[in-house]
């Protein structure tokens, strides 16, 4: 069985982020979205939240399942039995950092693999960061995100 970890912190979870999954569904026996917490990135919203709209967002996807973790994540792949690691590339600027994470992470786990995926064209330029951006200025974000995330993150910026 080939399972693969999707690592992010998904703070939003985007529809570029949901294309993945579908995409990765379809290639591997199941895949495992991996709601991190990032020391270096803000994540204002509870992982808790996350994974919970995570689910909502990828809730008609059989083969996939959510789950938090805090570790390294070579240590949460190996925990989960997979030894893929599935990451998505929209610019070059992504791929220049994702190599130095594939370098490390072979370092450390050398029998874990990398696997990079596309998102549709349509859906490449969407990052979270924008995503928050557009929201804390009351602006539209309907296009980017699923249903129930828009209105989480409208009620998070209202309160």
């Amino acid at each position: 069985m080939k399972t693969a970890v999707y690592p992010g912190t998904f703070n939003p979870i985007t529809n570029g982020h949901t294309d993945l999954v579908e995409r990765a569904s379809r290639l591997f026996d199941k895949v495992i979205v991996a709601v991190g917490s990032n020391k270096q990135k803000d994540t204002s919203v509870a992982v808790e939240r996350r994974v919970e709209l995570a689910k909502t967002v990828l809730a008609h996807i059989d083969n996939v399942e959510v789950r938090s973790f805090d570790t390294l994540l070579t240590e949460f792949v190996k925990s989960t039995g997979a030894n893929i690691i599935l990451r998505g590339l929209r610019t070059v600027a992504d791929f220049e950092y994702e190599f130095q994470l594939v370098g490390m992470n072979r370092v450390l786990e050398p029998e874990i693999e990398t696997v990079f995926l596309a998102p549709a064209e349509h859906l490449s330029y969407i990052s979270s960061t924008l995503v928050r951006e557009i929201a804390s200025y009351g602006g539209d974000i309907s296009k980017f995100v699923h249903p129930a995330v828009e209105a989480a993150m409208i009620k998070e910026m209202r309160s």
